[in-house]
């Protein structure tokens, strides 16, 4: 039997109120995002978190004892550093209370050969961590299996190699630094003590004079003579700097020669970045670093910076630029960066996926970096307590000529002034003499 036609428009009423609340809801869900990501079960009151981090300098390094009592630290004050102080900021911003434990095996994350993940990864993976603060690279292959905050670094692979031993002068009047201020000043003051030695001596008889003026030449010969030798030796260790330190310009001439050994550390986001490269000098460098024998790939920065610090200029270590920039500022400040960095990414907090503190976490990292907490933090640990700033190096075989290498010739000159004058006096003394005693000859 067919229904009344009221059924029906009530049917329609009812399948349009449908329609309605449901692009209410799909509205609702465009306007906040935050609705239609995955929510973990946590919350964000009355739990201790757990921040799992790496122990690095200068990022998270480990106290000793406490001065003042002579007992070791607890908690989180048993660490010091950036992510020590990042974490702190970061805390009192979302409101938690949390525990630093540093990463049982000491590596950030990789993928192993059973298809499981190691390091920092794998624990926010097991949900043995609730976040990762460390100098954790954003990837793609990680972003798939953890979320990440907005990066709280920014940075790039660079290239770290010994420093010279001696820096070029920049100067117009750099030949003059072949000798020392000393130096200088002497051969003044003796220039003027042999031009008065003279002006006296040559009222008298000549013997005096050829006396002063044949040292005045071997000195001469002396000064120029040493000066010519400490410039040549100079000269040719300028050159030989210039040889060794050849990749000055950048990747590319270190990618064009054969003599200067590369690698980079094993098992990072830096190898897998070289490994995985479509660009042309990237993949002939992977090329030269997997080949290469003995192997140039390392298990840490600290044993590739320790290769190019034993090096001799021979080796050069690819490392993340806020790991290198430090390095090189802290002694015995012989390491030094080329070039500029060969990529660009990021640091950025890890949590796992779905985590109730993953957005709020974001929002607390925009707002250290908007009032400038971030670039306060990175002055701090990296420049503020730096130990190589207007710091030189000199090398005994290129060192300016000092006084004492030539005070010999100064002495030998004042020597003979002194007797030429003593010469010119006696002379004086026996002309006069003569003279007074000569008979008076009359025309």
């Amino acid at each position: 039997m067919a229904r009344p036609w009221w059924c029906l428009l009530a049917g329609l009423v009812v399948v349009l109120q449908g329609g309605i609340k449901a692009n209410r809801t799909y509205i609702g869900e465009l306007k906040n995002p935050e609705s239609m990501r995955p929510k973990g079960t946590n919350t964000i009151a009355n739990k201790t978190r757990i921040v799992s981090s790496i122990l690095t300098e200068p990022f998270l390094i480990q106290k000793a004892v406490n001065l003042s009592t002579g007992a070791p630290y607890v908690g989180n004050d048993r660490f010091e550093g950036y992510c020590a102080d990042l974490a702190r900021k970061i805390a009192q911003i979302v409101k938690i209370d949390y525990l630093i434990e540093p990463v049982k095996d000491g590596k950030y994350g990789s993928n192993t050969e059973n298809d499981s993940w190691n390091g920092m990864v794998g624990e926010l993976i097991r949900k043995e961590a609730d976040m990762v603060i460390a100098p954790l690279t954003i990837t793609s292959v990680r972003e798939k299996i953890i979320d990440f905050s907005q990066p709280f670094m920014s940075l790039g692979i660079s290239i770290m190699i010994k420093k010279p031993e001696k820096e070029v002068h920049g100067r117009v009047f750099s030949f003059m630094y072949r000798m020392s201020y000393e130096i200088w000043m002497c051969v003044i003051f003796a220039y003027i003590g042999v031009s008065v030695v003279l002006f006296l001596v040559s009222r008298f008889r000549s013997l005096s004079g050829r006396i002063v003026g044949t040292m005045w030449w071997f000195f001469t010969l002396i000064v120029i003579s040493s000066y010519t030798v400490n410039l040549a030796a100079f000269m040719a260790f300028q050159t030989r700097s210039r040889m060794q330190s050849g990749i000055l310009e950048g990747v590319d001439d270190l990618a064009k020669q054969t003599q200067i050994k590369y690698g980079i550390v094993q098992g990072g986001s830096t190898m897998r970045y070289f490994k995985e490269s479509r660009i042309h000098i990237y993949k002939r460098m992977w090329s030269f670093m997997s080949s290469a024998d003995p192997p140039v790939f390392k298990k840490s920065n600290e044993e590739g910076v320790r290769q190019v610090r034993e090096s001799n200029g021979r080796y050069a270590f690819l490392l993340e630029s806020p790991t290198s920039d430090y390095i090189n500022e802290r002694q015995p400040c012989d390491t030094m960066k080329v070039g500029s960095n060969l990529d660009s990414k990021g640091y950025g907090i890890g949590t796992p996926l779905g985590s109730d503190l993953r957005d709020r976490i974001t929002l607390a990292v925009l707002e250290l970096r908007e009032n400038g907490e971030l670039r306060k933090l990175e002055t701090e640990w990296w420049y503020d307590k730096g130990e190589c700033s207007m710091k030189g190096f000199k090398s005994d075989a290129t060192s300016e000529l000092k006084i004492q290498n030539v005070a010999g010739i100064f002495y030998i000159l004042i020597g003979v002034l002194v007797l030429a004058l003593v010469s010119a006096a006696v002379l004086e003394f026996l002309y006069k003499s003569m003279c007074r005693n000569a008979p008076n000859v009359g025309p």
